[in-house]
């Protein structure tokens, strides 16, 4: 008996172990792609003087992992339409690892400045792989829900990040030095965050490759098979009585390369000329296939919301916690004075004349705290979207999200101290993280099989590429004139929630 790829596939799993352990680990990557985005907050004010960065430093050291992400997005998410999910997710995250532990010992800025570059290139594709790769393995009325609830992993991540930064950084004997060489407490504190990334990339080793994924590629057996070994992980069941006997795909969705030969698209070579002119094809199929109706709209749309969102997020981010540095040096020194967060910009940039490399500077301890407030502050919302969203839907979340976020960015001009600062940062570190969750869940919807992770690539490049100039303006900017900044970050964050509104209801039906 044959059946085509449909819910019953799919429902026919059960859900149990398995799906709990794949949320687990999917989620955890998630995780750990919000430390290894934002670790350069943590890292600027403390590797200042080591590196004798200046404000434009620290402006092209924030940017570096920006623009690997911008080259790594769609990088990554073409070879995991064409030679699989699991493959890639794994390649990223080990090369996240190796590559971050080696840039701990590096001594040289523009050396560091190129190792971050490859940690945001790695980062890009877990981060653009891990839902569909999720979602993929969920029946119709779980999916939105377990996809909603890997916001809460990336609030894991956000507060993990400070209780990580706060725990090493401030360790004064741990420093190591050796002629030129020097090991302090911020190169332990980035080892230490790429550790995760070799745990999880040999954990997932253990997970199977997508079935939908090596069905669209034309490999049944191998489909069959992981369908089956699922079955008997939920169900405890032998899986010779899982009740689907045989697949057959439809002709329509299988991949290009897989319809013209009798080798599947999985099993070309890299290393043969034939088989990468191949592969080349195939990727430029899918991408033509995504500028082309019906898919031509939401290809705009997505990469329009990612674009204001992320410029806005993954700049604020990375800067809050100098920001807080700011706040607190200029209150230290001038108590019971209220300034807004562009006047303390100037005046502690101008105070600090007679040591332009933070040298002799501590990090306040105040600082770690605020930080993990901010982390703290996303957990309502975390827990608020996957218990509500099959109610009020997805696309009303990312509405209200965007729309309040965007007020409260605008808002920023207005604070007079540190702590009408935190309380903005903590509302746009819940809404604005909310947000980009919500993304990733509706474009799971939005395109089919052979089409999903090369879509969510290309909105992540258009994202990353905002997130890019973000970076660099601001770098200039804070310490010249930062209101242009946030009003301009504001626009982007209220257009985007206007664009949403042209968003389709998902969430209702099965994958393609």
């Amino acid at each position: 008996m044959f059946f085509c790829i449909s819910v019953w596939v799919v429902k026919a799993l059960g859900f149990g172990r398995f799906h709990f352990c794949l949320l687990a680990i999917t989620g955890l990557i998630y995780a750990n792609t919000a430390i290894g985005i934002t670790i350069i907050s943590f890292v600027l004010p403390a590797a200042t003087c080591d590196f004798r960065m200046t404000s434009s430093d620290k402006g092209w050291l924030t940017a570096a992992p920006m623009l690997g992400m911008v080259i790594g997005s769609y990088f990554w998410g073409c070879l995991a339409d064409t030679k699989g999910r699991k493959l890639v997710l794994v390649s990223t995250l080990l090369i996240d690892g190796f590559v971050g532990i080696l840039s701990s010992f590096v001594q040289i800025l523009p050396i560091f400045m190129a190792c971050r570059f490859v940690n945001g290139f790695s980062i890009a594709g877990a981060m653009g792989i891990c839902f569909p790769y999720l979602g993929e393995f969920q029946q119709t009325k779980y999916r939105e829900k377990i996809l909603c609830w890997m916001e809460m992993f990336w609030t894991l991540g956000v507060i993990l990040l400070p209780l990580f930064a706060w725990a090493i950084i401030p360790i004064q004997g741990i420093r190591i030095e050796s002629g030129s060489f020097s090991y302090d407490s911020w190169n332990w504190f980035v080892a230490a965050c790429a550790v995760p990334s070799l745990m999880l990339g040999f954990w997932l080793l253990t997970f199977p490759e997508s079935p939908k994924f090596m069905m669209e590629c034309g490999d049944y057996d191998d489909a069959l098979a992981c369908l089956k070994s699922i079955y008997r992980q939920n169900t405890g069941d032998d899986p010779d009585n899982y009740p689907i006997k045989s697949l057959k795909e439809k002709v329509r969705t299988i991949s290009v390369a897989s319809q013209n030969s009798q080798k599947s698209v999985r099993s070309l070579s890299m290393r043969k000329p034939k088989d990468l002119k191949r592969l080349f094809g195939e990727i430029w199929v899918q991408t033509k296939a995504l500028c082309r109706p019906p898919y031509l709209k939401y290809t705009i749309l997505t990469c329009l919301i990612q674009f204001g969102l992320t410029t806005s997020y993954y700049t604020l981010m990375i800067w809050f916690p100098e920001l807080f540095n700011r706040y607190e040096e200029f209150e230290h020194r001038f108590p019971n004075t209220s300034a807004s967060v562009c006047d303390v910009s100037g005046i502690v940039v101008d105070e600090a004349a007679a040591d332009p490399f933070d040298c002799e500077k501590i990090i306040d301890q105040s600082v770690y705290m605020h930080t993990l407030i901010v982390g703290l502050a996303c957990i309502p919302t975390s827990l608020w979207l996957p218990l509500c969203v099959h109610k009020l839907g997805a696309k009303f979340f990312l509405i209200f999200s965007l729309g309040v976020a965007a007020l409260v960015t605008f808002g920023l001009y207005f604070v007079q101290n540190s702590i009408q600062n935190l309380v903005l940062s903590c509302i746009f570190e819940a809404l604005t993280s909310l947000a980009i969750s919500l993304v990733f869940c509706v474009l799971v919807d939005l395109f089919p099989t052979n089409l999903r992770v090369m879509a969510a690539a290309l909105s992540l490049t258009a994202g990353r590429g905002g997130g890019l100039i973000g970076n660099l303006s601001f770098g200039y900017l804070i310490d010249i004139n930062c209101i242009v900044p946030i009003v301009v970050f504001s626009a982007f964050l209220l257009i985007a929630a206007i664009l949403c509104f042209f968003l389709p209801k998902t969430g209702q039906e099965a994958l393609d």
